[in-house]
């Protein structure tokens, strides 16, 4: 078991899960907001479509889908409104 730390709150996944895995088995399905504020988490799963990004480790607009959750990771999702 791994723990990773999103926005201040300790959450617990399986080595090896990405980090969108772990956070659909923890019930979260947003973790970004658009412009309009409208949710955003995992669409297509592979890459593609930039809709799960959120903040691993102070480097924002990483992919959820694609990165590998870490013991000890910070994760802070993200709002458009930041990076416009």
């Amino acid at each position: 078991m791994i723990e990773i730390s999103v926005d201040g709150e300790p959450v617990t996944g399986t080595e090896g899960q990405t980090v969108a895995a772990v956070l659909l088995a923890a019930g979260r399905l947003s973790w970004r907001t658009t412009r309009s504020g409208a949710p955003r988490g995992v669409f297509c799963g592979i890459g593609a479509c930039f809709d799960c990004l959120l903040t691993v480790n102070g480097v924002p607009d990483v992919r959820a889908c694609r990165r590998r959750a870490t013991d000890g990771d910070e994760i802070h999702t993200q709002s458009r409104q930041e990076n416009a």
